[in-house]
């Protein structure tokens, strides 16, 4: 780990993160409350310029924390710019591409990444949400699917309606786990781009890493699949889903929160949790080294 490239980063913003292998840990705190679940877009730019000014030129795996900071994802990808066109591969139980007028959120951000234009295509694997079913079809951001920019790789989840609007092939449907690790990895076996990969924990089943959303199915050896897969390197990476508890003191990110049904957090169980957190993160952080992240 003492490779600078692949030296893993913690923006340490809400203090859930283990310590890492030759870790550089980053005090964010004070961005808490500014870009916890959503941010404007003012907001977002004023923090992807700081992290302009303070990542350093080579780095590993970024660590953002809680799944509530999963837009984060956005201007790290974002300030790659890169000249050769890359994959992005989401693992997540959510789509994350779901409408948000108040700038980008945890649950929104999938739109901004696949509208950057060195980004090919953007997969979202192991989303077991209804998100992505008919009660909320309308909530979905329709642009990245019509133009084939983005595919949502799902289980147990009703989709029939994207027949009716002619974007069915951008909807991978699957009954199990095992099916859709097999269908990615044989999709993969033809793609010859790099890939940028985010992991949100909560693709996870519970007994893997429990998070502060509600939970997927897949399984570590899930994981470890779709990271082999993606044999043509990693342009970057970054992990989140840690558990972590927050106050929101703006109301409207209450409100939101509630909205939401954001799980409760029960205290006494935090410090177990993190435990298996940061056990997964360090067999993560290893897999991911082993295809150059």
């Amino acid at each position: 780990m003492s490779d600078a490239a692949h030296r893993p980063v913690v923006l340490d913003i809400d203090s859930s993160v283990g310590p890492l292998p030759d870790g550089l840990v980053l005090p964010l705190a004070e961005w808490q409350e500014a870009i916890r679940f959503g941010c404007s877009l003012a907001t977002m730019r004023r923090f992807r310029a700081l992290l302009d000014a303070q990542l350093p030129a080579r780095y590993g795996t970024v660590f953002t924390g809680s799944g509530d900071f999963h837009h984060l994802s956005w201007p790290l990808i974002a300030r790659l710019a890169s000249a050769t066109p890359i994959q992005v591969v989401v693992l997540d139980n959510h789509p994350d591409n779901m409408r948000f007028p108040f700038g980008v959120h945890c649950g929104s951000w999938v739109r901004r990444v696949a509208a950057l234009p060195f980004v090919d295509h953007v997969h979202v694997l192991g989303i077991t949400s209804h998100d992505i079913g008919a009660g909320h079809a309308w909530e979905n951001y329709l642009a990245p699917l019509l133009r084939g920019k983005l595919t949502y790789w799902s289980m147990g989840v009703d989709t029939d309606w994207s027949r009716r609007l002619g974007i069915s092939r951008a909807f991978r449907g699957f009954d199990t786990p095992d099916a859709l690790v097999d269908g990615f990895v044989e999709h993969q076996r033809t793609q010859t781009l790099p890939s940028y990969l985010t992991i949100d924990k909560d693709a996870f089943a519970p007994e893997v890493a429990r998070t502060n959303w509600d939970q997927g199915r897949l399984q570590l050896d899930h994981a470890l699949a779709l990271i082999a897969s993606l044999r043509n390197g990693l342009a970057g990476s970054d992990i989140n889903g840690e558990v972590s508890h927050y106050r929101y003191s703006t109301w409207w990110k209450r409100r939101l929160s509630a909205m939401d049904e954001q799980p409760e957090i029960d205290p006494a169980q935090v410090a177990g949790w993190q435990a298996q957190q940061h056990a997964l993160n360090l067999q993560l952080l290893a897999a991911i080294a082993e295809r150059g992240g």
